[in-house]
């Protein structure tokens, strides 16, 4: 997942917990190279195998074509960037992630021996992109932009380094509008996944601090406002199992 830090003196929230701006990134990297060599396995857990779908439900909608050129953010594993290269053999990808050994995971997959040639890793930060204005077609990011110290800046280097009619779109945990849905969800996560996170990634405390920070993000119309205020177009948003995670969109227009 990716982060940056900073000593601006302000805080902010890992989880339930309140920490400084600068501190976190480094609090949010141990988490992934922590839980790197499990990941995939514990999205599994973490939706009960649905991601799979989500993430396929991503590529409908975002219908990748040849010729575009995509960045994934928070992509360390590839199951994004080998979606979208699958679905359009003659696109481009770059991988970004603030943790080496996500991306080592990623390598390792049958895929990125497949996909090489049109497939580029770098570790970076997406509150400050290593890469010149207007530089890819699509910008997405799954299961990431929760992690990140200051989301209105990563939305903002997002537009910048889109292409004008480039595309955002954010896959990511969300709310369920039913308060007795999201009860039951919430006994599920915080009870069933950090001991999940034990028993497979023998780390509890990781998955303890996924969970929260699932619920201190922002609701389906609050991060559509956010994503309006840094500067995309025609934002829409639609709920992945009612709501358990949510597809975001927006244009660079």
């Amino acid at each position: 997942m990716v982060d940056s830090s900073g000593s601006s003196g302000k805080s902010t929230h890992f989880g339930f917990q309140e920490v400084a701006e600068e501190q976190k990134a480094g609090m949010v990297h141990g988490v992934f190279t922590n839980v790197a060599s499990k990941y995939d396995v514990m999205n599994d857990v973490m939706s009960i195998g649905i991601h799979r779908l989500w993430k396929d439900a991503m590529m409908d909608w975002l219908a990748p074509r040849d010729r575009q050129r995509l960045l994934d953010v928070a992509g360390g594993t590839g199951d994004i960037a080998f979606r979208f290269l699958r679905r359009a053999p003659g696109a481009r990808a770059v991988v970004l992630d603030m943790t080496e050994s996500m991306l080592a995971e990623g390598r390792k997959r049958a895929e990125a021996g497949k996909l090489a040639d049109r497939l580029d890793w770098v570790v970076g930060d997406a509150m400050a992109l290593p890469f010149e204005d207007n530089s890819f077609d699509v910008y997405t990011i799954s299961f990431g932009i929760r992690n990140v110290t200051r989301i209105d800046d990563a939305l903002r280097e997002a537009l910048r380094v889109l292409r004008p009619g480039g595309r955002l779109m954010v896959l990511e945990f969300s709310q369920l509008p039913d308060a007795g849905l999201q009860k039951l969800y919430d006994l599920y996560s915080f009870n069933v996944i950090p001991r999940m996170g034990k028993l497979i990634a023998g780390d509890r405390d990781s998955y303890q601090y996924l969970v929260e920070s699932i619920r201190r993000f922002p609701d389906q119309e609050s991060f559509a406002a956010m994503i309006r205020d840094a500067g995309f177009e025609n934002v829409k948003y639609r709920n992945l199992s009612l709501g358990i995670a949510a597809l975001h969109s927006g244009w660079k227009i």
